[in-house]
């Protein structure tokens, strides 16, 4: 129990500095001169279409811009409904290449594409507020790179009760003034749904075609860039953009499937993970109710750090 515990404090104070220190991006007025390429890869995104295009055209501060969606041979209509907007360049997704996973590979394709100065990979489910492209490269200040971290939107009981714990898992245990002072890889945080780079550092750096067979191609593509000396990671995105990531449970067990065993380095960490998961919501609250001081302090610093993520 005093090994809960301690775990338990040390999540909430590392909660604590990253709730003082993470870069947070305000949805403000400012302007930006530099030429910058808006890129949205879809397959099969027709029911966002209108809601996420609609939220870049109307994007305000930036004087110098090009949106570039690109349609990875979807069945939907979302080609249809991309040649609705006179404001867009469509592209026709080409044939996956061999050792490519697809969103990578569509990814690669728009920055061939893009000629700015700046690449914003924006997913087709995210909502921007009106300034959130131009407040984001204002945040960016000495980084080549950074990750606004949408609000992460919830419609079912599970999808309500598992969703906030992704956003947890790393604002509770990686000290990001230091992560990102000291550019250490292993400890890299980045979502794929808002990821904004320089082209020179993207380019430099190898961008998706490095990295073109990664599952988590957002903490990859971050990891790449530090490796090649860049600057960046991730920010509190909250106010500027959110993002409906699962409709339902099966979604959401699909998704995870994908990328946490990825993430926790395969099905045994991952099960470590679960395990401390539960023995700190469940464990710890069976053992307070029973009268255990030390469980009680652990249960309150854990669910204490999940309110401040």
């Amino acid at each position: 129990m005093f090994i809960l515990a301690t775990f338990s404090l040390l999540a909430l104070v590392i909660s604590l500095m990253n709730f003082w220190t993470i870069r947070t991006v305000k949805n403000q007025p400012v302007v930006i001169n530099k030429k910058v390429s808006i890129l949205i890869p879809m397959r099969n995104e027709a029911k966002n279409v209108t809601g996420c295009v609609d939220s870049i055209i109307n994007q305000l501060g930036l004087t110098n811009f090009e949106i570039i969606a690109l349609d990875d041979q979807s069945t939907d209509g979302t080609s249809i409904e991309l040649q609705k907007y006179k404001e867009i360049k469509v592209l026709a997704g080409a044939n996956l290449p061999q050792d490519w996973l697809g969103k990578l590979w569509a990814c690669h394709q728009l920055s061939q594409a893009a000629s700015g100065e700046i690449l914003v990979f924006l997913d087709a489910d995210v909502r921007l507020k009106e300034n959130a492209i131009a407040s984001s490269i204002a945040a960016m200040q000495d980084w080549d790179f950074i990750s606004p971290y949408p609000k992460q939107l919830s419609i079912g009981l599970f999808e309500r009760i598992f969703q906030p714990l992704l956003h947890w898992s790393w604002f509770s245990s990686v000290p990001l003034v230091i992560s990102q002072k000291f550019g250490i890889k292993s400890m890299a945080v980045a979502n794929g749904q808002f990821f904004i780079v320089s082209k020179n550092a993207y380019e430099k750096s190898g961008g998706h075609q490095k990295i073109k067979k990664e599952v988590l191609d957002d903490l990859e593509l971050s990891r790449s860039l530090l490796s090649a000396g860049y600057k960046g990671g991730v920010a509190e995105g909250g106010l500027i953009s959110e993002c409906l990531m699962y409709r339902s449970l099966p979604e959401l067990i699909s998704g995870y499937r994908k990328s946490l065993w990825k993430a926790f380095g395969g099905a045994f960490p991952s099960v470590l993970v679960t395990v401390l998961l539960l023995l700190t919501g469940v464990f710890t609250f069976i053992s307070a109710i029973s009268g255990s001081k030390v469980a009680a302090l652990a249960l309150i610093s854990i669910y204490l750090s999940r309110i401040i993520s």
